[in-house]
């Protein structure tokens, strides 16, 4: 089983439309894991039926027993992040701002204030319209630990990638270099960069191709929508070359990428024409470099 990862700079760039478009050229013979658990919409694409449903807790938010408490005030006076406050005379606990420190709980004189498990996030399984499995996730309103939830997604997807004996773990993870993208990569056999022609996307492309260095992962390259700015398009294949990376496929501007979405489809559904050829090349090139 290959574990192919698919990252972006910055958001925008199309990465979700083609990884999208992955799954529905490969269909069964791959698992999908939507790592983009800030932000998921995978499913939006692919329709599944969830299968499996399950609360993804992680860390501490303090809760008080306002029956029992004696209003000493030494709860609030020690709170940094003025996450207590009274209401209808009773000691209330903001989950939002409350970062589960623990500095309440350890100095409150009656012990009324009790540390519970967060609640995150949810966890899914689904089934999607290509008949695949997709393993997805939301992370909750303010909710931190994305990483870790991140890592559950993976590591789930892998497991159900290595059950049924396919060819692909395909992942999509989020923009950015942060510790969700670091944890989706983890383990990665080879990762698919999705960059765009603007001073943004050149600069949000370094600094990814830097952490994939870094990682030792083996790295290619999709310049989208390559056609709104031919300057920057030829510095972004100039840097490419020079770091020794690949480009997998030019695609050019499209509405019909806009029009896909808004019927809920890829693009390869939608389109039969010169951007379908170019990502099934790019596909099949992918799967030439991993086998």
């Amino acid at each position: 089983m290959n574990e192919i990862v698919v990252i972006s700079g910055k958001g925008g760039t199309g990465k979700t439309s083609i990884t999208s478009s992955f799954v529905a050229l490969e269909s069964q013979n791959m698992v999908i894991a939507d790592c983009d658990v800030d932000a998921a919409d995978m499913h939006l694409i692919t329709k599944p039926e969830i299968l499996d449903q399950e609360d993804f807790y992680s860390g501490k938010v303090a809760k008080i027993d306002s029956d029992n408490c004696v209003q000493c005030n030494q709860c609030i006076n020690v709170c940094h992040f003025n996450a207590i406050s009274i209401i209808n005379n009773r000691y209330v606990v903001d989950p939002i701002a409350c970062e589960g420190c623990s500095y309440c709980y350890k100095i409150c004189p009656v012990q009324t204030i009790s540390m519970k498990n967060r609640l995150a996030g949810e966890f899914y399984i689904s089934k999607t319209r290509f008949n695949n499995i997709l393993v997805h996730a939301k992370l909750g309103i303010a909710a931190d630990n994305s990483g870790k939830l991140v890592t559950k997604v993976r590591e789930e997807a892998k497991d159900i990638a290595d059950e049924e004996r396919v060819d692909y773990l395909l992942i999509d993870a989020s923009p950015g270099i942060g510790c969700p993208v670091v944890a989706a990569l983890t383990g990665a056999d080879f990762v698919v960069i999705v960059t765009e022609p603007s001073y943004s996307g050149l600069h949000d492309l370094s600094r990814v191709l830097e952490l994939t260095k870094k990682l030792k992962l083996k790295t290619a390259c999709i310049l989208n929508k390559a056609d709104i700015n031919i300057e920057i398009a030829g510095k972004v294949k100039e840097f490419l070359n020079r770091e020794s990376i690949p480009i997998l496929a030019e695609l050019p501007y499209d509405k019909k990428f806009t029009e896909a979405i808004s019927k809920g489809k890829t693009i390869v559904e939608f389109d039969n024409g010169i951007i379908r050829e170019k990502i099934e090349n790019a596909w099949k090139e992918i799967k030439n470099k991993v086998t």
